[in-house]
């Protein structure tokens, strides 16, 4: 595609205000990972249903391998590295490692950008809530159960 067909882009990611040029046809996925270099949302099925390359955007997930970036102009995206609290994992993140929800570790960034959302708008979540928010993501390692105790473990200290 020649240069002049590119279309500019502002867009945040990880609250960071970024300029880009992308193609008419360009993902987001293609923009985070081959623009930006920002690689925690992952090429799965580039279908839409493993979940793998979930960013959420203006707060909400989104899998990013069928959002066309040129449509996200003026939005907020935030990515699995926008979760880290400062040089931190998140709370989340850091209990999906303690419960042992980690395992391949392909699908924890999608994972853990969904959860995110879900705790952001249910501190309090019940273990089906916890599965409804992840029953779109595709986990061939770890049967589900320890990630959905470690986000119920973020919520219990959280309340506590």
């Amino acid at each position: 595609m020649s240069e002049r067909s590119r279309l500019p882009l502002h867009v945040t990611v990880n609250g960071k205000p970024r300029e880009i040029e992308v193609d008419p046809g360009d993902t987001l996925l293609t923009l985070l990972r081959d623009g930006l270099a920002l690689t925690g949302a992952k090429r799965g099925c580039n279908q839409g249903l493993c979940g793998a390359c979930t960013v959420l955007l203006d707060g909400r997930p989104v899998r990013s391998c069928l959002t066309v970036a040129a449509t996200c102009s003026g939005a907020e995206v935030e990515t699995a590295e926008g979760l880290l609290e400062g040089n931190r994992l998140s709370a989340l993140q850091q209990a999906m490692v303690e419960q042992g929800a980690v395992q391949c570790g392909y699908c924890t960034p999608g994972m853990a950008v969904a959860l995110t959302a879900l705790l952001r708008e249910t501190p309090v979540p019940t273990r089906e809530e916890v599965r409804e928010a992840i029953s779109g993501h595709l986990c061939r390692c770890s049967g589900y159960t320890k990630i959905v105790d470690a986000a119920v473990s973020v919520a219990n200290r959280e309340e506590a």
